[in-house]
């Protein structure tokens, strides 16, 4: 639960089924009252209906929270972290980087280091498609050591070199 509509639905999905929130937060929805099985079941349901879903036990939930961290990072700060990303996460979910890594390998089959790059590279491809930013400036927003980098990292998931990228969404475009 990254984007305000996400959070929006939530809080309707919550109202809709009669329960009072105080916080609907980062994968995290504070409800006061004591949720029955089929008030839960039936929540899970509406929130699926939007692509959303109910993480009922901790060790999904705290996947849950680093999922969306990641996503918020890659996908809505335009500020690169000034100090490296497992430091990052460890401060900011107060766990060990190690714990968090297995247990998101673990709930989610992929590793914490993958996701990132996947998200990175899907918004290195929002950019390239706006076409606002050169090469450089989009290596040091994603927080690339280089150029070079970059370009080799997005060839490896996609098979395509930037360049190669852009010149097929011109195409489409045109």
């Amino acid at each position: 639960m990254v984007c305000i509509r996400c959070k929006m639905v939530v809080k309707d999905e919550l109202t809709k089924a009669g329960l009072h929130y105080t916080v609907v937060e980062l994968g995290i929805a504070d409800i006061e009252e004591n949720i029955s099985d089929g008030q839960r079941h039936q929540l899970g349901e509406a929130l699926q209906r939007w692509g959303l879903e109910l993480m009922d036990d901790k060790k999904s939930a705290l996947a849950g929270k680093i999922r969306n961290i990641i996503i918020e990072m890659v996908h809505y700060t335009d500020e690169p972290l000034t100090i490296n990303f497992s430091e990052f996460l460890s401060l900011k979910l107060l766990h060990d980087y190690t714990y968090l890594a297995n247990l998101f390998s673990e709930v989610q089959g992929i590793t914490i280091e993958k996701f990132i790059i996947i998200h990175k590279i899907d918004r290195i491809k929002e950019l390239l498609a706006y076409d606002q930013l050169n090469l450089t400036k989009i290596s040091y927003l994603m927080n690339y050591s280089s150029v070079a980098h970059l370009s080799t990292q997005f060839k490896k998931v996609t098979g395509l070199t930037p360049t190669q990228f852009k010149k097929l969404v011109e195409k489409k475009i045109l």
